[in-house]
């Protein structure tokens, strides 16, 4: 469904992705792992085609990212669980989770458009009541499953997670991780994940991406992570001090 062919994106000195390969089949979950300011969010606006790469080839269902035939079109491939939940604060919840819906080529009546939230909405845990409040009325927890609502609401083909449970105590964050799992199975989409917590690689990954030094250090099945001998990926899973790393001081 996705695949990065020998991706480079520099920032005036700074070549954040040397050269990325990938591949993310259809309908599995994909985690990439690694550092802060390792290239994670630049390689998920380089699928988007939010930033344009130097150089190599990205491809979404056979199709050029560089080069779409229709840019909405290919959007509307797309959902996104955003970091900080990017919810509007001037918009009522269920006019959040139906914004695409409202809008644009997907647009559906308001009606329609809001009985769709609320499907979603119940989908996330949340009771019905809940689509007539404004974000700031919620909790952080609601608020992030809010977001999830708005991810799925179009029913999209890939669905991408930014960080999905920054911010969440433990057992908001275990919430989250199942909701994941469990949508992304139901809906068959093929999802991407950036993420520093390991709680959230091993309950949503099918496979896991280190990305590192702008390249993939080490790519495979979550189930081989821990037995896999790349000394980078196990000073990263398991957050140690020493190895290859350096750790900024």
């Amino acid at each position: 469904m996705i695949e990065l062919r020998e991706v480079r994106k520099t920032f005036g000195d700074n070549a954040v992705l040397r050269g990325v390969n990938l591949t993310v089949p259809k309908g599995e979950s994909m985690v990439i792992i690694g550092g802060s300011g390792t290239g994670k969010s630049v390689t998920l606006k380089c699928v988007l085609g939010l930033v344009r790469p130097d150089s190599g080839t990205i491809t979404v269902d056979g199709e050029d990212v560089a080069d779409p035939q229709d840019r909405d079109d290919f959007l509307a491939h797309f959902g996104m669980l955003f970091q900080g939940g990017a919810l509007f604060d001037s918009l009522r919840v269920w006019e959040n989770v139906a914004f695409r819906l409202l809008r644009g080529r997907l647009k559906r009546p308001r009606e329609e458009a809001r009985s769709i939230a609320v499907e979603k909405l119940r989908r996330v845990g949340l009771r019905e009541g809940t689509a007539d409040l404004y974000p700031a009325e919620l909790s952080g927890g609601m608020q992030k499953r809010v977001g999830l609502a708005r991810a799925i609401a179009a029913d999209p083909q890939i669905i991408f997670f930014d960080e999905p449970t920054t911010g969440l105590d433990p057992i908001m964050a275990g919430v989250i991780n199942d909701l994941i799992r469990e949508i992304v199975v139901e809906m068959g989409a093929t999802a991407m994940t950036i993420t520093h917590d390991m709680t959230s690689v091993r309950a949503i990954a099918d496979k896991v991406a280190m990305l590192h030094d702008g390249v993939i250090q080490w790519t495979g099945p979550v189930t081989e992570m821990d037995a896999a001998p790349d000394p980078y990926l196990q000073q990263f899973i398991h957050g140690r001090a020493e190895g290859p790393i350096e750790a900024v001081r």
